[in-house]
């Protein structure tokens, strides 16, 4: 295991796309979150409304970098038959899947940290006093909402993994997660029954995923934080389970 996670660390690390992508989810998730906040409108009394989420609203673009990063991370290897070296260097097809997802969960990691810390950063300097104190980092919610969309970006980038894998493709692998993360939400809009559109509400992974960053009504008409994190986990889980058992099962 340590020579395969070594090995694609390896292959993120020294390849260009990752570092851009990585960047690109930075820039894209700070600057809609700069801007959205700027919009705020703040009194003496303090802005109103989730100022935390309100930074934190670039994560919704920002995630789309991360998926295209990983599908790439396993895609790209089937686009240029690459794949095959790497299942003759590691015969356990288990174990270089795992490798990849490992690896994958630290940089996605280390790149999530730097656009949430950087847009609540932004969030501070572009509020004014009266509303920027909700934003610190010594605040429960607030902490929680920055660390619960580190690993809502980690969970994106293993969903995105696992169905590329499962497709062999990153351009389909790509186009599934995006439409997930954003048709079936404006689906669920347009379903006329209460029940059912918030149950599609609850069911989505980023809708629900999301709820994480909420810091003023936790829960409210939508899951608890948490929770919401945990159906996007399960999102993940199911898709790196059918990945890794069809790479086990089929020919590459």
């Amino acid at each position: 295991m340590r020579t395969a996670l070594h090995a694609e660390w390896t292959k993120l690390r020294t390849a260009a796309g990752p570092r851009w992508l990585l960047l690109g989810t930075i820039v894209a998730t700070v600057a809609l979150s700069t801007a959205a906040t700027s919009m705020a409108t703040c009194t003496a009394g303090g802005c109103g409304g989730d100022t935390t989420r309100l930074a934190l609203t670039g994560v919704c673009l920002g995630q789309a970098t991360i998926a295209i990063l990983a599908a790439q991370t396993i895609g790209g290897e089937y686009g240029t038959g690459m794949i095959r070296s790497t299942l003759a260097a590691v015969p356990r097809r288990g174990t270089a899947f795992a490798a990849k997802a490992v690896a994958l969960t630290g940089v996605v990691a280390l790149g999530g940290t730097a656009a949430a810390l950087g847009s609540v950063l932004a969030g501070r300097l572009v509020l004014p006093e009266s509303g920027d104190r909700a934003l610190s980092l010594a605040g429960g919610p607030t902490l929680r909402a920055v660390l619960g969309t580190v690993l809502y970006l980690v969970l994106i980038g293993l969903l995105s993994l696992g169905i590329a894998t499962a497709v062999r493709d990153s351009a389909t692998g790509v186009g599934l997660v995006l439409g997930l993360l954003y048709v079936l939400p404006i689906l669920s809009a347009t379903v006329g029954d209460l029940h059912w559109r918030r149950l599609l509400e609850r069911a989505a992974p980023m809708s629900a995923g999301l709820s994480v960053q909420d810091t003023t009504d936790p829960g409210g008409p939508s899951l608890g934080p948490w929770a919401g994190l945990g159906v996007t986990a399960g999102w993940a889980a199911a898709a790196l389970l059918a990945g890794g058992l069809l790479l086990r099962a089929r020919d590459v």
